[in-house]
């Protein structure tokens, strides 16, 4: 497996949106590894090296995490408020992709420490063009502060 400051983790349960991301992420050239976790405790378990990552290093992060609202087993918001409680991830990027046009959802977002809320938009080659324009920024352009505590 590739070093995962080269990883994006995108926690998506819907696999239509999964594939479109994939579609999407291809278009745009992007050579990072993509990893899926499908439900908010998969992500935890990557993202902390518990369950079936337990064999992983904390400290090797990814890129950015790309985190849908609505997941099953633990949702997105208490997915980012653990994230951000946590001293081995408490400054790793985090962008809300999610469906939901519901101001509280956005509001609640960023009030927990979402770097980035993103509506996914319907039409593929819209959603292809926000994923390029998030993959310049998080991916080339974006600085980030690295923490591993152990």
């Amino acid at each position: 497996m590739e070093n995962s400051n080269h990883v994006i983790l995108l926690v998506e349960d819907n696999s239509d949106d999964e594939e479109l991301t994939r579609l999407a992420f291809k278009e745009c050239k992007f050579a990072n590894e993509l990893v899926v976790a499908r439900d908010g405790q998969e992500a935890l378990d990557y993202l902390f090296a518990t369950g079936k990552y337990s064999g992983r290093d904390i400290c090797d992060q990814p890129q950015v995490v790309l985190l849908d609202l609505k997941l099953p087993k633990v949702d997105g918001l208490e997915v980012l408020r653990r994230i951000r409680a946590d001293e081995n991830t408490k400054f790793l990027p985090v962008v809300m992709l999610t469906s939901s046009k519901q101001e509280k959802d956005l509001v609640t977002s960023y009030s927990l420490g979402a770097n980035s809320y993103i509506q996914k938009p319907v039409d593929f080659n819209q959603f292809a063009e926000a994923v390029r324009e998030l993959g310049l920024y998080w991916l080339v352009l974006n600085e980030r502060a690295v923490t591993c505590c152990k």
